[in-house]
C-alpha cells in the first residue's frame, strides 16, 4: 500500500515507500584505498547490485556501513548517493533505512531531517551509551520519545547491545515504544528470538502473510532468517546480504511459500557461511566482496587490513554458500 508521507496504517506512521516484508542489507560503504574518502562509484554500483538480486530495502550508516567513522556530511551524502542509485536503476520505490544515531536528542533530529532531505525514508536508531550509568529505562524512553516527535521519518529502533555498551532493550520496553505512531520497528542484533516473538506479537507486527499493524520486526542476522520467520518476524537486516543476497532471500521466499523443509536445508549453509563473515566482522565483509564481486576494499582506521591468508580463509569457509548463490 502507497500512502503519502505523513500518513498512518493502523496506527503507525507510513511513507510513501512502505517497508515490505523481506532481506534488507546494510550496506558497506566504500573508501578510496589509499585517501580512505568516500568512493562513491562503488557505493552506488553495489546498491544497484543488491536491488537487482532480489533485496526488499537497503539500510545506509548502520554498523557495517561504518557510521562511526563517517562525518555526519559523508552520512548524508552516502545515503544521497544509495537514493540516486536505486532511482537511475529503476528500483524508485525501495526504501532506505538510514542510521541516525547521534548522542543527544538534538543531534538525532537534525540528522533524520538530513537523512530526509538525503532521500531516506526511515531512520534505524541505537539507545543512547556514551554516559552509560545515565542511561536507565525513563532515559532511553525519553530519547526515543522526543526524537520520535521531531523526527521526519518514521523510526525503527536498533537493539544491539554489543554497541551500546551492553544497553539491551527488553521487550517490555520495545512494546512500550511501539505505542509511538513514529515508532515502526525494531531490529533485533541482540539474536533473541524470544523477545522478537514477544514483540511481533504484541505488536500485530507485518508478516509475508498478513499486513498486521504494519509494525516491523526484523531480525539483525542472517543466520536466524528461517527462526525469524517462525517467531512472526517481518524480515531480517544482515550484513551476509552484502555478500550472499541470493541465498538470504532465497531461504526467505522458500519458507514463505511453505517449502519449509528446503528453507531450513538452505539456512544451514547459510548460517555456516555466514559464521565466517560475522568473525571476520567488516574488514572479512568486504574482503568477501572482493574476492567475488571485484570491488570492496577495506575499513577505515583503526580498523585493521586483513592478511591474505585470512582473507583465503574467509573464501573457504564461504565457498559452500557462494556456490549456491552464483547458481541463482
Amino acid at each position: 500500500m502507497t500512502v503519502p508521507i505523513g500518513g498512518e496504517v493502523n496506527g503507525h506512521t507510513t511513507t510513501k515507500r512502505p517497508l515490505p516484508c523481506g532481506i534488507y542489507a546494510p550496506t558497506m560503504t566504500f573508501f578510496d584505498p589509499e585517501t580512505e574518502e568516500l568512493d562513491i562509484p562503488t557505493i552506488k554500483k553495489h546498491a544497484e547490485r543488491l536491488a537487482k538480486d532480489g533485496l526488499a530495502g537497503l539500510v545506509t550508516m548502520g554498523s557495517n556501513g561504518e557510521a562511526i567513522h563517517c562525518t555526519r556530511e559523508e552520512k548524508v551524502a552516502v545515503t544521497r548517493a544509495t537514493r540516486e542509485a536505486l532511482n537511475a536503476a529503476g528500483f524508485t520505490t525501495m526504501p532506505i533505512i538510514v542510521g541516525a544515531t547521534e548522542g543527544s536528542v538534538k543531534g538525532t533530529i537534525e540528522l533524520c531531517k538530513q537523512s530526509a532531505a538525503a532521500g531516506g525514508d526511515y531512520v534505524l536508531l541505537l539507545p543512547p551509551s556514551y554516559f552509560r550509568a545515565q542511561m536507565d529505562e525513563e532515559a532511553i524512553v525519553g530519547y526515543f520519545t522526543a526524537v520520535a516527535d521531531g523526527s521526519p521519518l518514521p523510526i525503527v529502533l536498533y537493539n544491539y547491545p554489543g554497541a551500546v555498551a551492553g544497553i539491551d532493550m527488553d521487550s517490555d520496553l520495545l512494546i512500550k515504544l511501539a505505542e509511538h505512531p513514529n515508532i515502526v520497528g525494531t531490529k533485533f542484533t541482540c539474536g533473541s528470538t524470544g523477545k522478537l516473538t514477544r514483540v511481533a506479537r504484541a505488536t500485530d507486527a507485518k508478516t509475508p502473510t498478513s499486513e498486521g499493524s504494519g509494525y516491523m520486526a526484523f531480525g539483525g542476522i542472517c543466520d536466524f532468517t528461517v527462526q525469524t520467520l517462525v517467531s512472526g518476524g517481518s524480515g531480517i537486516i544482515a550484513g551476509g546480504a552484502n555478500v550472499m543476497p541470493k541465498v538470504c532471500v532465497k531461504v526467505w521466499n522458500l519458507y514463505a511459500e511453505g517449502k519449509t523443509e528446503e528453507a531450513i536445508a538452505l539456512q544451514k549453509v547459510l548460517s555456516r557461511g555466514d559464521w565466517y563473515l560475522t568473525k571476520a566482522a567488516i574488514a572479512g565483509t568486504k574482503q568477501a566482496i572482493q574476492t567475488y564481486f571485484g570491488y570492496g576494499g577495506y575499513p577505515r582506521r583503526p580498523l585493521k587490513r586483513l592478511e591474505k591468508a585470512k582473507v583465503a580463509a574467509i573464501a573457504e569457509g564461504i565457498q559452500e554458500v557462494m556456490d549456491i548463490e552464483m547458481s541463482l
